[in-house]
Formats: structure tokens, C-alpha cells, sequence
């Protein structure tokens, strides 16, 4: 029989191995996932094969567990032997060294700190990706997700409107991105000769990219000029119509293909030129959202008419927030083009825009951390539920409703991301404190 003493000791004891992972700072675990994609490059062909699966797994998995269920348990060992069993090792070994680093780093150079953590993140990402194409391709379009996902975040999030413009602005911005590439650095049948040496195009890119999202911003004036002058649900109407017309008029300009679509965009859009844009976005959207304009914005969704007694000029903060975020969704849809090296505009209507709405809502609303979430999530699972097919799309959608009635402004909103509290050491009085 149990006495009262004894009863609280029992948490503490099912808590005691979480603890001792509690205290591995973020640079401990992201060179634990170093440790475990490494692995995977110099054996994880043999150890697949030695658990009777065809090839490496390319999502963790899911598409050996999804087409064949005898091969679930090889899957799971491998997962574990790959994956989990180096991550943990390598964290909870490195956890004293890495706690002293970080600690240094954090109280004298934060911005090397900051460096370090992004190059270890890069290298995890660069092995993980190499190992066949089709990795690569998702990681690039993941992070371009998280672009997109963020930039809309700001309206639908921060500004407190309903926005549903993204796809027409990701169509303006790859349409004109893939104008300038084309025409400056290739020679195309839609533009003929080259007028530009293809040589000097990866480094001029940088203007393709700014290109798109500038005239992503000069199209959200059609729809912030009308829509900014009246109230309620004005804007989502607005920028949903705003949306099809855009697609309507590419479909109609034969200049850049018409229905057809426009391809033989340069491959520009590698994994580092995708991951610098993703962590530039992050940065400047995190920077805007934090600053007196962020704060302005969450008066104007708060209680605009209390805002404008406050001397906020509500009119202007919606015009710079919306400009803002459409131009990341240009620059977004200039990557986008370039990835998949044809565009089409197809592709950008509703699909596209339910899809970044949902990850909006399900990583949650006011928050660059649920974006984040939100994007990778949403963007994995799709992937890795592609062989149920019709089936992943009545998944997706149920889950989402689950997450809107249980946490109904998603899994992680109204949380402020501050990457300097990211890059701290794990203290052991703070760790037991939060347990």
C-alpha cells in the first residue's frame, strides 16, 4: 500500500529521463540531427536493406507504411535506429559542452550564436535533402510554404482581417520573376535571344526575386485602395475576386503563355538561395510584427475605432501591412516558379489558397512560430499521405477541424518568437522549475 509520501515521488520518477533531456540546448539537438542524417548517409542503404526495405525510407516512412503494412515494423527500426537513437545520444552526450558554447556565445557574440544555430539547421536540411531528389523538392517548397504562410499571417493574423489575395499575388510575383530570368538569361521561344550573358543570371537573381515582389505590392493596392474604405467582410470578397481576376488575365495574355502556362525558368532556386530567402523572411517579418507597426496592427484588429482615438493612423498601418505581406508573397511565388521550373495559372487558385489558409489556422493566428508550424506540418503530411490519394484530402480536413474546436486560433498562437531566447543554455533550476 502506498502512503502519502510516495505519491508525489511518482511523477518525479516518470519525469526523470524527460528532465535529463530538458536541460540539451537547441545547439545540442541540431547536432544531434546532424549525427542522424549523417548517419544516414554512409549507412542508411545497408541498415534498409538489413530490415527488408527496398531503399532508404524518403518520408520517414510513410509511403513503404501506407502501400505495404508488412513493411511497418522494418519502418519503425529504422526510424528508430536512424533517426531517434543518434538524436537523443549525441544531444544528451553533447549537453554539458554545448550548454558551456552556448552560454559563451549567447553573453558575448548572440549574432555568431544566431550564425551557428542557422548553419547547423542548413546542414541538417542539406543532408537530409541530398539523399534523393524528390527530398529536396520538398524542402524547398516547404520553406517556401513557411514564406507564404508567414506573409499572410500578417493580414489574417496580426491585422485581424480575412485576406484570401495570396494566390494571385504569388501568381503576379512568379509570372514576373519568371519574365526577367527568361527573358535577360535564356533564349526562349516567348522571348527569343537571350539579352543578357547566362553566366552573371545566379547572381542577378536577387533582382528577379525583388522584381516579383514589387510587383506583387503594386497589386495589392487594387485590392487595399477599395477594400480599406469600408468595414466588415469587405475584404475577403474583394481579395478573393481579385484573386480569379488575376488568374483570368494571365490565362489570357499569350505574351507569357496564356493557359498553357510559361517554362524553362534557370534552376536559381537552390537550397541555399531558398533557405537564405526563408530565413530572411523570418527575420523581417518577426522584426515588423515586434515593432511599433506590429503593435499598431494589433490595435487596429483589437478595436480600430479605440486605435484611431489612440492617434494610430488605422488606414495607413493596413496599407503598409498589406503591401508588406504581398510583397513576400511575390517573392514567394518567384522561388516557387524557379523550383518547379514551369508556372501555370492553374495552379495558383483555389487549391493553393485553401491550403495556405489552413496553415495559417492550424499553426495559429499572431504568431511566427505557428506559421511555422502551421507550414511544415501541413506541407509533410500532404507528402507523406500522397499515396492514399483522394483519401489524404478527407484526413487533412477532418484534423483540421479537430484542431478548430479544440484550439480554435490554432496549435500556437499569440506567441511572440524570440530567436535570442532560442539560443540560450538550458539552466537545470529553470528545467525543474517548468516540469
Amino acid at each position: 500500500m502506498s502512503t502519502p509520501n510516495d505519491i508525489p515521488n511518482r511523477p518525479g520518477r516518470r519525469l526523470r529521463l524527460w528532465r535529463h533531456f530538458q536541460l540539451v540546448p537547441l545547439l545540442g539537438w541540431l547536432a544531434g540531427l546532424l549525427a542522424a542524417v549523417s548517419a544516414e548517409q554512409f549507412v542508411g542503404l545497408e541498415l534498409a536493406h538489413l530490415v527488408e526495405l527496398p531503399r532508404i525510407p524518403v518520408l520517414f516512412g510513410f509511403e513503404n507504411a501506407l502501400k505495404r503494412p508488412e513493411m511497418i515494423p522494418g519502418t519503425v527500426l529504422y526510424i528508430l535506429a536512424i533517426y531517434l537513437a543518434p538524436t537523443l545520444l549525441v544531444g544528451r552526450v553533447l549537453q554539458t559542452p554545448a550548454n558551456r558554447l552556448a552560454g559563451v556565445l549567447a553573453r558575448n557574440w548572440p549574432a555568431v550564436s544566431i550564425g551557428l544555430h542557422l548553419a547547423l539547421l542548413y546542414a541538417v536540411l542539406h543532408l537530409w535533402s541530398d539523399v534523393n531528389d524528390y527530398r529536396l523538392i520538398v524542402v524547398k517548397i516547404t520553406l517556401i510554404a513557411v514564406m507564404v504562410t508567414l506573409s499572410l499571417n500578417v493580414i489574417n493574423g496580426y491585422m485581424g482581417e480575412f485576406s484570401c489575395s495570396h494566390p494571385g499575388f504569388m501568381a503576379l510575383g512568379a509570372y514576373a520573376g519568371s519574365v526577367v530570368t527568361i527573358a535577360l538569361f535564356t533564349n526562349s521561344s516567348l522571348f527569343g535571344k537571350a539579352l543578357l550573358p547566362a553566366a552573371i543570371g545566379p547572381y542577378l537573381f536577387p533582382l528577379a526575386l525583388l522584381a516579383g515582389g514589387c510587383v506583387a505590392a503594386v497589386g495589392a493596392l487594387v485590392v487595399a485602395i477599395p477594400s480599406f474604405r469600408t468595414r466588415g467582410d469587405y475584404l475577403a470578397i474583394i481579395s478573393l475576386a481579385f484573386t480569379f481576376i488575376v488568374k483570368s488575365l494571365i490565362e489570357n495574355v499569350e505574351v507569357v503563355g496564356g493557359p498553357r502556362g510559361m517554362s524553362g525558368q534557370p534552376d536559381w532556386s537552390t537550397l541555399p538561395v531558398v533557405f537564405a530567402c526563408a530565413v530572411i523572411c523570418v527575420g523581417v517579418i518577426n522584426n515588423f510584427v515586434r515593432s511599433i507597426y506590429g503593435k499598431a496592427l494589433n490595435a487596429v484588429r483589437d478595436n480600430e475605432m479605440a486605435a484611431e482615438a489612440m492617434t494610430v493612423n488605422t488606414q495607413h498601418t493596413k496599407m503598409v501591412a498589406f503591401l508588406f505581406s504581398a510583397f513576400w508573397a511575390g517573392v514567394a511565388g518567384v522561388l516557387f516558379a524557379h523550383v518547379l521550373r514551369y508556372v501555370n495559372p492553374g495552379t495558383f487558385g483555389l487549391q493553393q489558397l485553401a491550403e495556405v489558409l489552413a496553415m495559417v489556422y492550424f499553426g495559429g493566428l499572431n504568431s511566427v512560430y505557428g506559421s511555422i508550424v502551421g507550414a511544415v506540418s501541413i506541407n509533410m503530411l500532404s507528402e507523406m499521405l500522397r499515396p492514399l490519394e483522394i483519401w489524404k484530402w478527407i484526413f487533412i480536413p477532418l484534423l483540421l477541424i479537430l484542431v478548430m474546436i479544440f484550439r480554435p486560433t490554432g496549435l500556437i498562437s499569440f506567441k511572440e518568437f524570440d530567436p535570442f531566447r532560442l539560443i540560450q543554455p538550458k539552466d537545470a533550476s529553470n528545467a525543474k522549475r517548468r516540469s
